[in-house]
């Protein structure tokens, strides 16, 4: 602990490249950059069926929400990562259960459970004493206090969403496109929803202590808005999310080294620069063309 608190501070005393070069060796820094490169893959990955199935809200819900399962972890004295997982997928379950059982639009039954979450979190916040300081960082995020236990995490809800979306790629562009059709064509529709929506509801998770659940929802939604300006294609449209979630993560780690910036908001606003230049440049193309 004592450690952490050192490096902490050796991180905000950074002023020049030659600086970040030597924070580069301390284990903590890797473990960020190696974070956040699987976050930026991870959520450039799953992000790209989030932005096509319309789903950047839900996915900005099941953040939001996860303040109640951080509460409840510290006053059942859990640690909150393990009750955050949990937590995070029940509440993606049933809101998916919601929306497919009742006849209100999705955007509202998100609304009114969110909500709700909310109200308990609060609640739940109100009646923790000497805590205030590390619910702060569940708000905003630290990508420099991530672990290996959080690494392993990531890593295996990676490979988890790879293995189940990349192995059943084609059933998945055809229900992304049309789940009536999906649906005729004997692909079993609820199946690959409710499996989806728990592993996004997983990435959520993991990214929250990195980068915040205030801005989880930016890696999801990003870096796959950018690709698609860039690409109709969907396989092209993949890569490029991919690419663009993973490059703008390690950037943004640099950019908060170099100017003794916040890490989460620092890839956050690499990645909002990058969306910006991308629409820039078709608007400019196309006015050429």
């Amino acid at each position: 602990m004592n450690l952490f608190t050192d490096c902490q501070i050796t991180w905000l005393a950074i002023a020049n490249t030659q600086d970040l070069v030597s924070l580069l060796q301390f284990p903590f820094m890797q473990r960020a950059i190696a974070g956040a490169v699987l976050m930026g893959i991870l959520g450039g990955l799953l992000g790209s069926f989030v932005t096509l199935r319309q789903l950047s809200f839900f996915s900005h819900a099941v953040g939001h929400a996860a303040l109640v399962g951080v509460a409840l972890g510290v006053l059942l004295q859990l640690n909150p990562t393990w009750m955050l997982l949990p937590f995070t997928l029940v509440f993606g379950v049933i809101v998916l259960y919601l929306i497919d059982k009742t006849d209100l639009a999705s955007d509202s039954v998100l609304s009114i459970v969110l909500s709700g979450a909310l109200a308990i979190g609060v609640i739940l916040t109100s009646l923790i004493k000497g805590y205030r300081g590390n619910l702060m960082g569940v708000l905003f995020g630290d990508i420099l206090a991530i672990d290996a236990t959080d690494l392993i995490l990531t890593l295996l809800v990676l490979v988890s969403s790879s293995i189940f979306l990349l192995s059943t790629l084609r059933q998945q562009i055809l229900l992304t496109l049309n789940a009536d059709v999906a649906q005729v064509q004997g692909i079993p529709v609820q199946l690959y929803r409710y499996g989806f929506v728990i592993l996004l509801s997983l990435a959520v998770a993991v990214a929250i202590k990195a980068v915040g659940v205030l801005l989880v929802n930016a890696f999801l939604v990003i870096p796959a808005s950018t690709a698609k300006l860039m690409s109709h294609h969907f396989t092209r449209f993949l890569v490029f999310s991919v690419t663009i979630g993973s490059i703008t993560s390690l950037v943004g780690m640099i950019v908060s080294g170099i100017f003794n910036l916040a890490s989460g908001p620092s890839i956050v606003l690499v990645q909002f620069l990058v969306f910006v230049a991308v629409f820039l440049w078709i608007k400019l193309t196309m006015k050429v063309a």
